[in-house]
C-alpha cells in the first residue's frame, strides 16, 4: 500500500481571505481526526499572506479519497471553491 502525499499552496484573492482564514483551524482540525491522516499542514507564506503552503500524508489512496470528498462537501470547501490551487501528488511506499 502506497502513502499519498500531497505538496503545494493555494492562492487566496484579497476578497476570500478573512473568510478562508477564519475557517483554517476547523479544516485542520477535522482533517487531523480523519482515518488514515498521518500529517496535514496549512502555513501562511510570511512573505505573501495570500499563499497557504500545504502539506498532506494520508496512510492510502482509499484515506485520501475520503478526504477530498469530505473537503468538497464542507464548509472549507465552499469558501475555497475559488482559490487557485497548485499541488503535486506522490505516492511512497
Amino acid at each position: 500500500m502506497s502513502k499519498v502525499i500531497l505538496t503545494g499552496h493555494i492562492i487566496v484573492s484579497d476578497l476570500d481571505l478573512a473568510v478562508i482564514k477564519s475557517e483554517l483551524e476547523t479544516h485542520i482540525r477535522l482533517t487531523k481526526a480523519e482515518t488514515g491522516c498521518l500529517k496535514f499542514e496549512v502555513l501562511v507564506d510570511s512573505d505573501n499572506p495570500n499563499k497557504l503552503t500545504v502539506y498532506e500524508e494520508f496512510v492510502s489512496q482509499a484515506d485520501f479519497d475520503s478526504h477530498q470528498l469530505r473537503v468538497k462537501n464542507s464548509k472549507w470547501g465552499r469558501v475555497t471553491k475559488d482559490v487557485e490551487r497548485h499541488y503535486t501528488i506522490r505516492y511512497q511506499d
